[in-house]
């Protein structure tokens, strides 16, 4: 029970991430919100302080959401390079491009082998 659940824990990281795509949601949430203020700045004579209110919340956005994609990536390559995560690689004698049938239980049904193949197009 114990290995279960230490395995189930979500580790330093995967809070790190979390936190960081929930700061980015926020942020782009907001630029409507900025983009409104803005405006209402802008009416009221403040031009440039509602275009660097807008300006400013789109790239704090623009940048949380890169932030939360490499972190996440980053998160992602060490989950599936580590050992916790069990990836099953198989070798060229386990698979083929082209499932053979098996046995038939029907008595017209002609075999082909693969030099009769022909291609559709």
């Amino acid at each position: 029970m114990t290995g279960w659940y230490a395995e189930r824990t979500s580790d330093r990281s995967a809070k790190a991430v979390i936190a960081v795509t929930l700061l980015a949601l926020l942020l782009v949430a907001a630029v409507p919100v900025a983009l409104l203020a803005g405006v209402v700045m802008m009416v009221l004579g403040h031009v440039v302080g509602g275009l660097a209110l807008f300006g400013g919340s789109v790239l704090a956005a623009a940048l949380a959401v890169v932030l939360a994609g490499v972190s996440g990536m980053r998160h992602l390559r060490k989950l599936v390079s580590g050992r916790s995560f069990r990836v099953v690689q198989l070798d060229g004698s386990q698979y083929t491009d082209v499932a053979e049938p098996g046995e038939s239980d029907y008595a017209n049904v002609v075999q082909l082998d693969r030099s009769e193949y022909t291609e559709v197009r």
